[in-house]
């Protein structure tokens, strides 16, 4: 772990040096304030030399003067450099969240990954700068100033460092308590950013359900389970804090005692006392901050531990000499393809196997949890078969890079995501390099023209977090806009209009009839009236296809289809 974080340093070597340089200086000078005074005590005072006095004076206000400017340095651009490390570890941390697979994100909230990414970061970016500053200042300052007692009195020295030994064992005891404490504390807290994200996401779903009040139990029990956890960390914290200042002041009851005795007896000169009285705080002073720089140290190391957590998760892994650049015209074959989730020993696909022909409209039916949405992520490769193999024009997806398998696939599914920016944004988010004229075209195919010729800004809109500004069927036209833009050979339609209402999926039906043409595409319906004109429809039942032809084949079975479409069927009659 310590050449990893030390490798953040790399680009920043210069600065480093500069950094740890004027941190030196800082310390000299911090240690040269009880060498002046004893010179001053001893030689200019008992011999009423005042000029000496004010010359060394104003030697020693120069060096504080040269100690601002220094420490100005340090705190600034020490501080840069932290942030800067800090952005690096962001962005690696970002790019590598694009690159892990889909199960990674079934697992992991998205509240708990961003208090990863900004409230750890921000502990790790203070311990990079504080770090090696404090313990190079403090620790030049600690032998410096010992030697320097050593050098006035080296018996009152040892008196003195006898004392280290049980602030170190102090230390040692209770820095395990407080760490503990305050891992458990970023846990709390990463628990509740998870509520707020999920709970502020849904604040509309709570409002038509006037659930306030159940949202407000649910966060207060994260919120409560923080109280506890933070106040453990500050007792732990207070315990610490309060132990090792007590033998800090121990240091000064041991220095006036034993150095008043020795005085007495004649082991040790007047002006060499109050110069070790003086000089004492030079050697406590940096020990203080060692010390008080543990609660610094614990949370950076927590964090970049935590930091690592997600560095370390397995990203989606190519098989070696995959082809990177082959035209894919659409042909799809599932061969004897089985999968199941890790976490779980029942299969959500079992033996599972059809071929699809190029330019062919299938639809996969059945009941939830059967397996259809399953069969759509294994396509793209956003999951693995657990056993099988699936094709494309002959060629084993896993033997095709991601970006070009992917590239051949549009997908438009009933949860559309947009993003905060404008209609245009979105649209082009399906070719980022396309020109004003596509994305025209795409807008037009989409049927979207008519809506944003309304709009004061046109395509330049912006339409909110998640399109929250625009209503469902105007979501669904620009994914489709977006999907047109992309013009992939292969389209996924995963319950496209099965959130609409029965006007609204006309409208769209008509658009997304148009998207199909010349494409190979794969329907997931709800609504069996949307599939009756589909070349090949496959009854997924269970993990297993358990029918398959066409629309008036199935209906002739009187099998489970004919079932689903006349219940269906039935309904809308009633209805």
């Amino acid at each position: 772990m310590f050449k990893r974080f030390v490798a953040y340093y790399k680009p920043y070597k210069a600065l480093f040096f500069y950094d740890m340089l004027a941190s030196l200086f800082v310390a000299l000078i911090g240690i040269l304030y009880p060498i002046l005074t004893r010179k001053v005590f001893n030689d200019f005072v008992i011999n009423s030399n005042v000029k000496m006095i004010i010359i060394y004076c104003l030697m020693l206000l120069v060096l504080y003067v040269i100690r601002m400017f220094l420490r100005f340095f340090v705190q600034y651009q020490g501080h840069v450099m932290g942030v800067k490390m800090q952005a690096k570890m962001r962005s690696d941390m970002f790019s590598h969240l694009q690159e892990l697979p889909y199960s990674y994100y079934d697992e992991h909230e998205t509240g708990k990954i961003m208090s990863r990414m900004t409230n750890d970061l921000q502990n790790v970016s203070e311990l990079a700068h504080h770090g090696p500053e404090n313990f190079f200042i403090c620790g030049v300052m600690v032998v410096g100033s010992f030697a320097y007692l050593f050098y006035v009195n080296w018996i009152l020295a040892l008196i003195i460092f006898a004392c280290v030994p049980i602030l170190v064992i102090i230390s040692l005891l209770l820095r395990k308590k407080m760490r503990d404490a305050f891992n458990e504390n970023r846990k709390n807290v990463a628990t509740i950013n998870a509520s707020l994200e999920s709970s502020i996401s849904g604040i509309r779903v709570t409002k038509a359900f006037t659930n306030k009040d159940k949202e407000i139990e649910k966060f207060e029990v994260g919120n409560n389970d923080y109280v506890v956890s933070r106040s453990k960390a500050y007792k732990a914290m207070g315990l610490f804090s309060s132990s090792t200042s007590f033998i800090m002041d121990l240091f000064n009851v041991v220095c006036i005692l034993s150095g008043g005795i020795l005085a007495v007896y004649g082991k040790i000169k007047l002006p060499d006392y109050m110069a070790f009285v003086v000089s004492i705080s030079s050697f406590i002073s940096p020990l203080t901050t060692l010390i008080n720089f543990v609660e610094q140290y614990q949370d950076g190391v927590t964090g970049f531990k935590r930091f690592l957590e997600i560095m370390d998760e397995k990203v989606e892994v190519e098989n070696k000499n995959v082809i990177d650049k082959v035209h894919i015209n659409g042909s799809i074959t599932f061969n004897h393809v089985c999968f199941s989730y890790p976490s779980s020993i029942k299969k959500v696909l079992d033996d599972i196997s059809f071929t699809i022909l190029k330019g062919q409209i299938v639809a996969l039916v059945g009941e939830s949890g059967g397996g259809k949405t399953t069969i759509c992520h294994l396509i793209p490769s956003f999951y693995k078969a657990t056993s099988g193999n699936i094709y494309l024009d002959d060629i084993n997806i896993n033997d095709i890079s991601f970006k070009t398998l992917r590239s051949a696939i549009g997908i438009v599914q009933q949860d559309v995501f947009l993003f905060n920016g404008t209609i245009k944004e979105n649209i082009l988010y399906g070719k980022l390099d396309a020109t004003d004229e596509e994305v025209n075209q795409a807008i037009k195919k989409a049927n979207l023209s008519s809506f944003i010729d309304s709009l004061p800004d046109k395509e330049n809109t912006q339409i909110g977090e998640r399109g929250v500004k625009l209503s469902g069927g105007q979501k669904q036209r620009i994914s489709i806009a977006r999907v047109f833009l992309k013009n992939p050979p292969i389209l996924i339609l995963d319950e496209a209009t099965s959130a609409l209402d029965n006007t609204t999926e006309l409208a769209i039906q008509q658009s997304l009839n148009e998207l199909c043409v010349g494409r190979t595409t794969i329907v997931v319906a709800h609504r069996l009236s949307t599939i009756k004109n589909a070349d090949r429809i496959l009854v997924i039942n269970d993990g297993k296809i358990v029918e398959d032809g066409s629309h008036e084949n199935l209906m002739s079975k009187d099998g489970i289809y004919a079932n689903l479409y006349n219940l269906q069927f039935n309904k809308v009659l009633i209805s």
